[in-house]
């Protein structure tokens, strides 16, 4: 509220001291509907009204409003005081148009065209105003009003520093608000150089805006890496002298410092070796300074100089190319692992985990393992401990595995019940990913079940049969273990599941022993029987079917149980039905169709594993050791794999259902599935699994859905995160015409395509599905090709907005005028609530789209392929086979690529010959090919003859990738 002065705006003094005064609600409302009065007739009656009592009777309506009533009038009065040459009747409008006025109002044309006025003021105060007020409001349509004049504002020669500050701040607003409407092309260039400002908080505030640039298309803004290293290494090398007005506690610009560590952090380590040895410096020296002594003990000089440390060390894990730093980030980091300050050592443990996923500092973070595990048993506060669970599990390998796994066990059992399902996925993943012995796997799934039975979800007990099964070395054991395992008094459910099925398989296995016979085993298990679930009862029930097959000798007691009343005249269906169903094939059926219908598990085929999946899906974790690294250099992108479908497993006499499978978030690769088949009749329990609202996106696409992990994209924040499709989500397009290329929690986009090659033209449709709970609104995609003279493309329009549940369509032509080798991109933007997204999306039209398969014999191939013999006319490479070589598939893959294969062409019966055309507007281009397989050294050789070079050199890297 302005300032009264003097007698200047007495009547508003009165007011509030009136309001204040009153003794309840009811003199409140009566005052101030007395006040509303008065002014509705002041507004309305006298027409003489100067700019002081308009200002004062607008203050008056916005004190009211702060109080809690509704304004309705009033709002024109306020428009008009824009219009005022006096600072203190223009703010107060400002004030209420910011606080009052609607983004849509009919008033908004005014209002704008009174901020145009101001912005080409020769006054900075007015200006400032214009600017904080379109700041505040925010709107799309003030972004697209001020698109060119608030840029201009901010790279001009004649405005003043605050100026500049609050121009970048209220540019950094309305990105926020519109992206479509982001400066670019000429004003890119100027906005990277005021890095370069002498001001600092012009160069603080414009960091600010630049990193959301940045954010959006960091392509186009690469050039200020270099600059905002020469920055950062003034201000780091700069005496303390020369910063002194931007020095806080005796850390010099320490927020900017942090604003230029994290624009960097959106980048790969430069190329350029003086650049990247002045970043070395910088990061060296603030490494340095955490080391000196403190030089005051007031906690924000302590803070100031750790906001710096730590944002440098998370560049130093993002370029994760410098051992040196690498490792002595980690040990400085190993010192605040007893810092006194629990949020010290929070940040630490934190940062650590991220150290940990680096080969070059996984060793270094392993030498603090005991200080650690000491957090994870002396540490008060939850969150740390938490902190600590995630650096062991980050940290483990196979040299220690068994140690952190005992320790985590150990913990478990006082664990607080918050993080103990998370803990439980993250022991059985270490389990199993580290186990040399899987007798040791199985015993410490089956202390998971003892210690924390409740958090042990059916992905885990799943698992431990899954490698059981496929185990022959450990069945025996498993057996033995979960015999003794359920004599405990008290038992928990999970591990009935596990026993029943375990004996039911392989029961046999330990029935020599007398203390274990197959009566012993029958009656353990049915002495659990009564104090189960119906599910449970169900598994147990299909594992005495399985005992009738392995212990002919109790088939009698067996059919007793089955003919209970409990069982035969149960109130559940399911439940009924297994014991009629099972008391009569144990009646009518001879042994041998006992033995082929109940016959032993057949192994689980080599999938992946489902534990991972649900661990992520819990909680954002740090990845693994296995991460690729160009991962870890596309800050805040969802890097894509694909999932892997779990089709139904078959043989072993099936009774029951098969559960879907997952993928392996971490890189598992071990015998594994996700759900257990039921082959032995009701191991996996019936449930119907809901489907999710966007489960019918897309049912017209019959393919594996690639899922990305991470942030949803509503969740990244404000500035606008950019999603970066992985190319290997597009690449497997080389040989299918539709599916889903990406996929997250708001928006699932799937691709279809055809191509006719004699006509050089295609059409590859988008098709956007809404997967959140509200409207996509602002969508808007763009299409960016780095080869538009050779592959021309066009866009269909669509809607702005894609509703909830909904799919829109959206085709892009292509044709092929000239050989071309980079792939078309779309900038698919949109805003979810308040927060914009963008994805950037590879469109899947490769070379190969325009290539068609040629027959001719041998006699015709040999001749054209001698003619093509010059070395420009020739792509050859040599590489390792990425799957087994196989004729069939082999010859499958070039056919889809779009070649016609030559049989008995090649003097060498192994070695694969093919013709095709690729056709563009203008010309038609011949391709011969020769790929020999070397089983021997799992090797190919792959020979590519064309009269055009970059279409050789095209094909051949395309095909190389494949094979």
């Amino acid at each position: 509220m302005p300032t009264v002065r003097g007698d200047g705006m007495r009547g508003l003094a009165v007011f509030i001291s009136d309001i204040r005064n009153c003794k309840s609600k009811e003199a409140e409302i009566k005052r101030i509907n007395k006040e509303l009065a008065n002014i509705r007739s002041k507004f309305k009656g006298d027409k003489t009204l100067d700019g002081y009592q308009k200002k004062k009777y607008v203050c008056k309506l916005l004190f009211i409003f702060l109080l809690g009533h509704d304004i309705d009038f009033g709002h024109m009065e306020a428009v008009n005081l824009l219009s005022s040459n006096k600072y203190s009747e223009k703010q107060v409008g400002y004030l209420f148009i910011s606080v009052l006025i609607s983004a849509d109002s009919e008033l908004m044309r005014l209002i704008i065209q009174s901020i145009k006025t101001d912005l080409s003021s020769r006054n900075p105060i007015f200006v400032n105003l214009a600017l904080q007020c379109i700041a505040n409001i925010g709107s799309k349509e003030m972004a697209e009003a001020f698109q060119q004049d608030i840029p201009r504002l901010l790279v001009s020669g004649d405005a003043i520093d605050l100026v500049k500050q609050s121009a970048a701040l209220c540019l950094l607003r309305l990105l926020r608000a519109a992206p479509e409407v982001a400066p670019s092309g000429e004003w890119t260039s100027r906005i990277i150089h005021l890095l370069n400002d002498q001001n600092m908080g012009v160069v603080t505030a414009s960091i600010s805006f630049l990193d959301a640039l940045v954010k959006r298309n960091p392509s186009e803004y690469k050039a200020c890496v270099s600059l905002a290293v020469s920055r950062l290494h003034r201000i780091v090398q700069s005496p303390y002298n020369d910063l002194q007005d931007y020095t806080y506690y005796f850390v010099p610009a320490p927020w900017l410092s942090v604003k230029l560590l994290r624009l960097l952090e959106n980048y790969p380590p430069s190329e350029d070796p003086s650049v990247r040895s002045k970043l070395n410096e910088c990061l060296d020296q603030i490494l340095n300074k955490a080391q000196e002594p403190p030089k005051s003990k007031k906690v924000q000089h302590s803070n100031a100089k750790n906001a710096v440390l730590f944002e440098a060390i998370s560049l130093i894990i993002h370029m994760d190319v410098e051992p040196a730093l690498l490792i002595r980030a980690c040990n400085q980091l190993g010192q605040f692992l007893q810092h006194r300050e629990t949020n010290m050592r929070y940040l630490a443990l934190e940062s650590m985990c991220l150290l940990a996923t680096s080969e070059i500092s996984h060793d270094a973070v392993k030498k603090h393992q005991e200080t650690v595990i000491n957090a994870l048993k002396t540490e008060r506060d939850v969150s740390v401990r938490q902190r600590a669970i995630d650096l062991l599990y980050a940290m483990c390998d196979k040299s220690n595995a068994e140690e952190i796994v005992q320790e985590m066990l150990t913990y478990l059992e006082s664990a607080d019940y918050s993080i103990r399902e998370e803990m439980v996925l993250k022991i059985a993943i270490l389990a199993e990913k580290y186990a040399s012995d899987y007798s040791w796997y199985v015993d410490v799934i089956l202390n998971l079940i003892r210690i924390a039975g409740d958090y042990v979800s059916e992905e885990v007990w799943y698992r431990v049969i899954q490698i059981v099964i496929n185990r022959d070395d450990v069945q025996g054991y498993a057996a033995k273990t979960v015999f003794e395992a359920l004599q405990a008094p008290a038992c928990h459910e999970n591990m009935v599941k596990v026993g029943g099925y375990i004996l039911g398989e392989f029961g046999n296995l330990i029935a020599g022993d007398q203390r274990s016979s197959s009566q012993v085993q029958f009656e353990l298990l049915y002495s659990k029987y009564p104090l189960c679930s119906v599910g449970t009862r169900c598994l147990l029930l299909s594992s005495f079917m399985k005992f009738i097959n392995l212990f002919p000798e109790i088939k009698n007691i067996i059919q007793d149980i089955l003919r209970n009343d409990t069982n035969l005249r149960s109130a559940d269906a399911e439940l009924q039905q297994r014991a009629v169903e099972y008391l009569q094939l144990s009646k009518i059926a001879s042994a041998d169709i006992l033995a082929t219908v109940l016959e032993e598990m057949p192994a689980f085929p080599e999938r992946e594993s489902g534990i991972l999946a649900k661990l992520k899906k819990q909680k954002e974790l740090p990845d693994s050791s296995d991460t690729p690294k160009e991962q870890k250099h596309l800050p805040q992108a969802i890097v894509n794999s694909e999932s892997v479908s779990t089709p139904e497993r078959n043989g072993g006499g099936g009774i029951g259902m098969s559960q879907g499978g997952s993928m392996d978030l971490l890189g598992l690769n071990s015998p594994v599935a996700d759900g257990l088949p039921s082959s032995m009749g009701g191991y996996s329990q019936h449930q119907s699994q809901p489907q999710s609202a966007s489960s019918s996106l897309f049912d017209v696409f019959d393919s594996p859905t690639p899922q990305s992990h991470g942030p949803p994209a509503h969740q990244n924040g404000g500035s606008g995160g950019v999603q970066l499709v992985s190319e290997a989500n597009a690449k497997k397009f080389l040989f299918r015409t539709s599916g889903i290329i990406f996929e997250n929690e708001v928006i699932q986009i799937g691709v279809k395509s055809q191509f006719s090659p004699p006509q050089a033209v295609g059409q590859v449709e988008l098709y956007y599905g809404n997967k959140s709970t509200a409207p996509l609104s602002n969508f808007n995609v763009q299409i960016r090709n780095s080869e538009a003279e050779s592959l021309l493309t066009q866009l269909s329009e669509i809607g702005p907005v894609v509703q909830i549940s909904a799919q829109v369509k959206q085709v892009v032509s292509t044709k092929c005028m000239a050989p071309f080798s980079a792939q078309p991109h779309a900038r698919i933007s949109f805003t979810l609530g308040n927060f914009p997204t963008n994805i950037d999306l590879l469109i899947p039209v490769y070379i190969n789209k325009f290539l068609e398969g040629a027959a001719m014999n041998g006699e015709t191939f040999f001749a054209r392929w001698k003619k093509l013999s010059l070395p420009t006319q020739e792509a050859q490479e040599q590489f390792f086979a990425k799957h087994p070589i196989d004729a069939a598939a082999t010859r499958e893959k070039l056919t889809q690529f779009g070649f016609a294969v030559l049989p008995n062409v090649d003097p060498n019966p192994e070695n694969f010959v093919a013709a095709g055309i690729v056709y563009t507007a203008s010309l038609q281009i011949g391709c011969l090919l020769r790929l020999e397989p070397r089983r021997d050294d799992a090797k190919y050789r792959l020979t590519l003859r064309t009269s055009n070079e970059l279409v050789s050199k095209s094909l051949a890297t395309l095909l190389k990738d494949e094979f």
